[in-house]
């Protein structure tokens, strides 16, 4: 569907391409449509100042564009994103923090980020008393050797058909993996990203294959 800019301003969603997450709503109108194709960078008309802006042209925090998709009526975008700082002015990563109404929770992707967020925190800035502190002091060999310990408390946790151990032995076993990645310096919107590109390959899976590179 192309963008039907006959009526005016479209608004556009903008959500990190990676983890789904929604970042801001700003308004395009075809000229700053453009601007954000030619630059692959993206760029919003104020309705308050009555002017074109580009994203992170000031803060330096600019949304490197990866996708832009039109709903059905082709009246709003939606435009994914790999972001290179916050999108809030706050300093907030999305503009879309404060609940106002339902649960006073936060989505998974965010608890995601948080977690991945909170463990290099701890490797580049060791606080005393922290478990995580610790294992990144002992080095790989450590956490590795809790990783597969992890695993194996998640398989006698299934054997033993025992749900509730099993939900804390697998987030356990998540636990230590953010923490080998952030030791291997490997972001965890990088697996997220190989996964997706895995679920896009569905049905290919070969006989006696050691690694499942496909669904």
């Amino acid at each position: 569907m192309t963008p039907d800019f006959s009526k005016g301003l479209l608004p556009a969603i903008v959500v990190d391409d990676k983890s789904g997450e929604v970042l801001m709503l700003a308004y395009m109108d075809e000229t700053a449509y453009q601007k954000t194709l030619e630059t692959k960078e993206t760029w919003f008309y104020s309705r308050s100042r009555q002017e074109y802006w580009n994203k992170g042209a000031t803060s330096g925090n600019r949304q490197r564009v990866k996708s832009i998709l039109a709903d059905c009526d082709g009246d709003t975008l939606l435009v994914r994103v790999d972001p290179l700082g916050p999108a809030c002015h706050t300093g907030e990563k999305s503009c879309f923090f404060d609940t106002i109404a339902g649960e006073d929770e936060l989505p998974l992707s965010s608890v995601v980020s948080s977690l991945a967020e909170e463990i290099s925190e701890r490797k580049a800035k060791p606080v005393e008393g922290s478990y995580t502190a610790y294992l990144f002091d002992k080095g790989t060999d450590k956490i590795a050797k809790k990783l597969i310990e992890e695993a194996g408390e998640v398989i006698i946790a299934a054997k033993n058909k025992d749900k509730e151990e099993l939900v804390n032995e697998f987030a356990d076993l998540f636990y230590h993996s953010f923490v080998l990645m952030a030791d291997q310096d490997v972001p965890w919107e990088d697996v997220l990203a190989e996964l997706k590109n895995r679920s896009s390959k569905k049905g290919n899976l070969k006989k006696e294959r050691p690694e499942i590179e496909n669904w």
